[in-house]
């Protein structure tokens, strides 16, 4: 009789230890699969913030230009008004 416990114990322990080893094999894939997913979604990320920051510096030029257009535009009126009331004196 003390042998059969003794026997079954150990079966038991295998089966143990080779779930815990499928249990950690399924692990370390879907660990794997995560990070490739994970790698890809940052890579994309950093794609669309690269974009944006060349949008961003294409609008900060254009909005320079469409400034300096509208300050000369402003200059030639005064200079237009300052002479009509010279004209006036």
């Amino acid at each position: 009789m003390a042998d059969t416990p003794t026997d079954a114990v150990h079966s038991i322990l295998i089966k143990i230890q080779e779930s815990i080893v499928a249990l950690r094999g399924e692990f370390r894939s879907e660990l794997g699969s995560f990070r490739q997913s994970t790698e890809t979604r940052l890579d994309s990320l950093e794609t669309l913030i690269r974009k944006q920051r060349r949008d961003s510096a294409g609008m900060l030029v254009m909005m320079r230009a469409a400034a300096s257009d509208f300050d000369e535009r402003v200059s030639a009126v005064e200079e237009r008004i300052a002479a009509l009331e010279a004209r006036k004196t």
